[in-house]
């Protein structure tokens, strides 16, 4: 315990700890610090600095001044010793069997009732193995406190207090006995409670309500067959699995069976409902799924990887929709896939309360502690604009991350420590106790639905076989298997406590097996004959959406003139009593000229335009990332903020009349534009398994379609390494084209862009980037896109586009430059000469080296030179290189020129695509395709300014020179 000494004005706290008997426990967990390491020397701490709460100090001298301040005026002193001093002051004298109780002793005896709320869980029988061992708190022990074994019939008035538990009832006098006996009955038993470092008084209140009542786990016959009839279902399934399919590797949960009853009390009963058939099958591994009409087969995912949904009844007669989403071996990368599901349904089905959907989240115990996702999810739960109402955490805590202790895992004591930065109560409980497990279980549902926050239950088990069913567990953990081997399953163990206690016969456990297997035993023989269906696997079918096996056309995506002046002048409006700051106030009034005018049109307001006009056709836009309200080289201004009163202002969200507040959503950090954009492009590095699992291959797996846009700014302008790649590299390696094979292209149909995992683009103009955008919407299948977002290009004076380029009317004065839709190749408007013929060069490129290409060009007055700005990389357009290709001289120079080092940028994706286009003319090979750009380097860029400005130099003279460019 802590004990307060004070000498000379300063107190020194003294840490005291003991060690709980276990056995054979020096190998598994640790705790805290061996006591051969040297105690830290405690720091004197004045006395200013102690708070005055009474459950802060034992000193006679602090006390006895603090109740003549008391005596003094009740006012003068916290209330928590107001409220004190109102129980004791006088009651000793007045109330029978506790003369001789002192002031003193009720305060220990309520800082006793404190220890065990704040430290019970270190008692609490957690390790269904027994084997280990922690270090136990003298806070815990009554003699620390000054009472003997003689104390423990005495009686102690203990007061009425405005607080929750046992001090509220109205007991005010009891034997340290029976007080002990409710503290370790509602603390040290197979549930560990971790809440008292939540600060809200009510939800600690709340808290102990439910963990000091006498007889918190009830249940009656009834419920006591349903709880053993779903745990038999867990272990069956499980044993029966194993037993068909033996040598495959299942990652089974046997040593923690209990989670499925326990998970069935917050969601209800589903055993009859769940996709059994489908399962068996995958498990066969003899089919695979036929392609349905608008649904593709994909590549498909192993067993446990893969998702469903469905249906199922609540005892109460409601119905419930549960999904599991599909997810990788990735621990805990599927953690923000789930929150971001759940807050897209409430968002769809208008959940304001967030009480109709929830998010829970199955979790290693490894992972949880290790994994750096899960302290970031945890710290957005509580954001506006990401919180889904809680989430409910249960950590399957077998005690074995693969072949690691724990002691080797992680420093703290508990796996799920990591959860009190966030004040969520974490229910420790042991996975051998049923009815514990399935009374946490509940009570977290409460917990959730009641404060609309996180929740945390580590469910302490094991595994029965090791990481798998493949491994041998006894190669690394030998001591604990040796215990495994002779432990009895869950199941054993609650059968006979049922039989013991007379709930359940023997005849009534047998037919609940024998009805169990009978089921599990005709679904695997109906399995033989069922032909899986992609449909199941689908969480809803998109109705009209597309699969590659369908024919989607290509969609005019323009917007009308009128539509796109009213719009503009509405996102370009202020209120009259709004007080912007003079730079973003004149940014606003550019903005009005350009929609006035139809000229001089720029990124943000191209942006903009994209984004309203989609809000006006009732579709959703969310935008989220590190500042993207203001974006992060000060050019969207999407979210003003009042100079005077700090007042927020979107025009995006006053587009239409009663616009609903979250049709357009800014965020710092199957109808909707959802778009996340880095701060720098490189930023994305630390999701790139996000990338890897989800977006690149999430529709190949699992037959899941995404539109996720992805802004990540890149170009390279002298601001070092990490500020100038978005690593464009990385995600065309990741692309799925085919180099050698020109696509057969219909210019009505979208055949090649179907079937590609994703895009990829380094858009030229505002107004292609306006198309781009809306093309994502305005398609009937979805495709994520990765657009290499400028920086140089926000405010470039030859970046702007004019309004004609982005309507939808053909034959208007911009149709031949921009059309009305996303062009995927840009060429340069340079004065070349009269039969393009006569080209000596043709330069692709991409980005804003576009523009320093072509003002070079016009500056040397180099009209041999045609420039080609690739606005689209993936999939590839090879035909449209062949377009181009057949129009110049055969022996035209063809050159790739890119800011990027060799080894990075689009080089190595374009080189094989454009060899295939030339080969298809019967012109030239690969080495007739020349580089200009940096050499190969292992950093991205040099972080020198001037080396910067004379590397671009030497790449804009190269690609221009007049003489042949040298391979490559």
């Amino acid at each position: 315990m802590y004990m307060f000494l004070i000498e000379r004005n300063v107190v020194h706290i003294v840490a005291r700890t003991r060690v709980l008997p276990s056995q054979n426990r020096n190998f598994h967990t640790t705790i805290f610090k061996s006591k051969v390491q040297a105690a830290p020397v405690p720091h004197p701490v004045p006395l200013s600095r102690l708070t005055d709460s009474f459950l802060d100090g034992t000193n006679n001298v602090y006390l006895e001044e603090l109740q003549r301040a008391w005596e003094a005026d009740p006012n003068s002193i916290d209330e928590s010793w107001d409220n004190f001093f109102r129980n004791f002051v006088g009651q000793a004298e007045t109330s029978p069997g506790i003369s001789g109780q002192t002031i003193h002793e009720s305060m220990r005896l309520l800082l006793l009732v404190r220890a065990y709320q704040v430290s019970g869980h270190m008692k609490a029988k957690l390790d269904p193995l027994g084997l280990e061992e922690r270090e136990i708190s003298d806070d815990l022990d009554p003699a620390h406190y000054g009472f003997t074994e003689a104390d423990l019939d005495r009686e102690f008035f203990l007061g009425v207090w405005r607080m929750a538990g046992f001090l509220s009832e109205n007991h005010s006098v009891q034997t340290l006995r029976s007080i002990l006996t409710r503290l370790e009955q509602a603390y040290c038993g197979s549930i560990g409670y971790e809440y008292m470092h939540i600060a809200d008084r009510e939800k600690c209140n709340w808290l102990r309500d439910k963990i000091e009542t006498p007889m918190p786990m009830q249940y009656n016959r009834q419920c006591h067959e349903d709880i053993l009839d779903r745990l038999v279902w867990s272990t069956q399934f499980e044993k029966f699995l194993a037993t068909k399919w033996h040598t495959h590797k299942r990652f089974g949960l046997e040593g923690g069976e209990t989670l499925i009853p326990g998970m069935k009390e917050m969601f209800d009963r589903s055993a009859d409902l769940g996709p059994l058939r489908q399962i068996f099958s995958e498990f066969s591994g003899d089919k695979k799924p036929v392609d349905e009409v608008g649904l593709c087969a994909g590549t498909g995912d192993v067993k446990y990887h893969l998702g469903t949904s469905y249906d199922q009844p609540t005892r109460g007669g409601k119905r419930i929709h549960l999904s599991l989403v599909a997810n990788t071996s990735h621990f805990e990368a599927v953690d923000s896939v789930v929150l971001g599901k759940t807050r897209a349904k409430q968002y769809y089905l208008s959940d304001v309360d967030r009480t109709k959907n929830m998010g829970v989240l199955i979790h290693g115990d490894g992972s949880f502690a290790g994994q750096g996702v899960v302290f970031e999810i945890l710290h957005l739960s509580a954001l506006p604009n990401y919180t889904t109402g809680g989430t409910i955490h249960i950590v399957v805590n077998n005690q074995v991350a693969f072949t690691t202790d724990p002691r080797s895992g992680r420093s703290s004591q508990y796996c799920a420590d990591v959860a009190k930065a966030l004040d969520a109560p974490i229910f420790h409980v042991n996975g051998d106790d049923m009815e514990a497990v399935v009374h946490v279980c509940e009570l977290a549902a409460e917990w959730r639905q009641t404060f609309h926050s996180d929740v945390v239950v580590d469910l302490v088990c094991y595994r029965r076989y090791g990481h798998n069913e493949m491994d041998e567990p006894s190669f690394t953990q030998p001591k604990m298997y040796e215990v495994i081997r002779n432990h009895p399953s869950a199941l054993q163990i609650y059968q006979n406590k049922l039989l013991e206690s007379g709930q359940v016969t023997r005849e009534e456990i047998d037919i609940i097996h024998e009805k169990i297997n009978s089921i599990l035993n005709g679904e695997s023989l109906v399995s033989k004959d069922y032909v899986p269906q992609r449909r199941d696997w689908l969480a809803s079918h998109w109705t009209g959406f597309k699969s590659p096996e369908q024919i989607s056309r290509v969609r005019n995506i323009g917007v009308k003139p009128e539509i796109l002046k009213s719009v503009g002048k509405a996102i370009t409006s202020l209120p009259d009593n709004f007080k912007p700051h003079s730079t973003v106030k004149r940014a606003y009034l550019q903005r009005a000229q350009m929609i006035e005018t139809g000229e001089g049109i720029d990124w943000a307001l191209a942006e903009a335009l994209a984004f309203a006009t989609l809000v006006v056709e009732g579709n959703h836009v969310r935008l989220s990332g590190q500042d993207v309200e203001r974006g992060t080289f000060s050019h969207r201004h999407s979210v003003l903020h009042d100079q005077e009163t700090g007042e927020k202002y979107c025009p995006l969200d006053h587009v239409i009349i009663n616009q609903d507040e979250e049709m357009f959503t800014v965020s710092n950090s199957p109808n909707s534009l959802v778009i996340w954009e880095a701060q720098f492009g490189d930023f994305s590095n630390g999701a790139q398994f996000i990338f890897d699992q989800f977006i690149s291959g999430g529709e190949a797996k699992w037959v899941r379609q995404t539109g996720l846009v992805v802004l990540l700014p890149h170009g390279y302008d002298g601001q070092g390494p990490e500020h100038s790649s978005a690593r464009l590299e990385r995600f065309l390696q990741m692309s799925d084209d085919d180099p050698f094979i020109i696509p057969e292209m219909d210019p009505t149909l979208c055949k090649q862009i179907q079937e590609c995992n994703w895009l990829a683009v380094n858009v030229t103009t505002p107004a292609n980037y306006f198309h781009v955008l809306r093309r994502q919407i305005h398609r009937g299948f979805r495709k994520p896109l990765i657009v290499m977002a400028p920086k140089n290009l926000l405010r470039h004076k030859d970046c702007k586009s004019n309004l004609p380029e982005f309507d939808d009317v053909e034959g208007h004065p911009g149709f031949d430059k921009q059309g009305t839709r996303f062009k995927r190749l840009i060429k340069d408007q340079n004065d070349h000469s009269d039969l393009e013929e006569g080209i000596r060069r043709l330069v692709l490129c991409s980005g804003k080296v576009y523009y320093e290409l072509v003002k070079s060009a016009k500056r040397k007055k180099q009209r041999m030179l045609q420039y080609v700005g690739s606005n689209s990389f993936a999939p590839s357009h090879m035909t449209l290189f062949r377009e181009n290709l057949s129009v110049i001289r055969v022996h035209a120079e063809i050159v790739w020129c890119q800011e990027e080092p060799m080894n990075m940028g689009a080089y190595s994706y374009i080189v094989p695509r454009l060899y295939t286009a030339m080969k298809s003319l019967q012109r030239g090979s690969m080495d007739d395709i020349k580089f200009v750009g940096r050499p190969p380097s292992a950093a991205t860029a040099t972080g020198f300014c001037p080396v910067h400005e004379e590397e671009q130099k030497q790449l804009r003279q190269k690609a221009i020179q007049p003489e042949p460019i040298e391979f490559p």
